[in-house]
């Protein structure tokens, strides 16, 4: 039987676990096969949870109220999501009880950037733009200038969202950057190709997770979460086309 202060703890652990998986930008079938194979090892019966991506809803038959937590902000940062399902596994496997599993994900919930993350984040764009720039347009003589490019606005993406904490104003700016610097490249007659560039340069900015994600969640089912990734999605292609189109219009 458990006590009062456990089955608090074992749905607050639930709760962050859950809140973790679906602000880094996890799926909603991994998120609710988290929660239920931790509240099964903690022991709480017939356990239920309701998840979106906007907050979570977790009740069981032997807690008189149900627990809320609502989710605010969503990023994509996979290495919390891995950590946190290291952590349920580690637990349902007993290696770690529900106190430690409590602890270490308050941890991880905890970890911010580290020093120089913006800086890695803003090379990894460039050479994924380089290198994406290759393989759709095979433009060579451009690919520094979608280095370049790529690396720059994937900067000022990082910047506006830490400042503004909206995503969509980061890559609406972020692409009106991508715009402007293939147009004065080539003005400059530094490059050959506005549209290589540009084509290189938006590939960081591309919502893959979302779109993976959505169409994850309604195959399995998930009919609130699938089609508001979708159009999380779609706004985010709104965002940089219009900012592009803008660009290219006044060029």
């Amino acid at each position: 039987m458990l006590t009062k202060k456990r089955r608090r703890l074992a749905l607050r652990t639930c709760s962050l676990a859950g809140r973790i998986l679906i602000e880094n930008g996890s799926n909603m079938e991994r998120v609710n096969d988290t929660l239920h194979r931790m509240a099964h090892t903690a022991g709480l019966q017939d356990f239920q949870a309701f998840t979106t991506v906007t907050g979570i809803v977790l009740g069981a038959n032997n807690m008189p109220n149900a627990m809320v937590m609502n989710i605010r902000r969503r990023k994509n940062d996979l290495s919390k999501v891995t950590a946190v399902n290291e952590i349920s596994r580690e637990m349902s496997q007993g290696l770690i009880t529900l106190p430690e599993a409590y602890a270490q994900l308050k941890w991880v919930d905890r970890q911010g950037p580290y020093k120089y993350q913006n800086l890695v984040e803003a090379l990894a764009a460039a050479v994924l733009s380089i290198a994406l720039m290759i393989v759709f347009t095979g433009d060579y003589r451009d690919s520094w200038a979608g280095f370049i490019d790529g690396g720059i606005s994937y900067a000022v993406f990082s910047y506006v969202i830490r400042k503004f904490k909206i995503q969509y104003l980061g890559e609406f700016c972020s692409s009106l950057v991508i715009g402007f610097l293939a147009v004065l490249m080539v003005k400059l007659g530094w490059a050959h190709s506005i549209n290589d560039i540009i084509i290189g340069a938006v590939m960081p900015l591309v919502p893959g997770i979302p779109l993976t994600n959505a169409a994850r969640d309604l195959v399995s089912g998930n009919l609130i979460s699938g089609p508001t990734r979708g159009i999380e999605a779609i706004l985010t292609a709104v965002s940089i086309g219009s900012a592009i189109v803008i660009v290219l219009h006044f060029a």
